[in-house]
């Protein structure tokens, strides 16, 4: 099973209306990167569209997921091209990775307390 069908399959099974959306959105990414790795003309010019698909808002902070998005885009290629079970165990690893990743920023962002002040 791909990435992509594992996330689909759990989507009807989420209790949480924001987590079903927040999983369906990366679907979608997910998606259109498989798009671009079938059809991109060369590995450098997929690296460059696959960092501007939204990973964080407005792709701000994308850079700070790295080494984690460099090996999923490697790994969505590469299930893509040949759909082996190494290649779908890698994409896996590295989701896991990018989706601690953007937990950890948003849970800092939100955990940033702004000083009260009196009127």
């Amino acid at each position: 099973m791909s990435l992509i069908e594992e996330l689909q399959a759990g989507v009807p099974s989420e209790t949480s209306p924001f987590r079903a959306q927040l999983l369906r959105e990366d679907i979608a990414r997910l998606q259109k990167l498989a798009e671009l790795a079938a059809s991109a003309a060369d590995r450098e010019s997929y690296r460059q569209g696959g960092r501007k698909l939204g990973w964080t808002p407005m792709d701000a902070r994308t850079a700070e997921l790295g080494e984690a998005l460099e090996r999923l885009l490697d790994a969505v290629r590469d299930e893509t091209r040949g759909a082996d079970a190494e290649a779908t165990a890698r994409a896996r690893a590295a989701w896991l990775e990018i989706t601690r990743i953007r937990l950890e920023r948003m849970l800092g962002c939100l955990s940033t307390r702004m000083p009260m002040t009196e009127d």
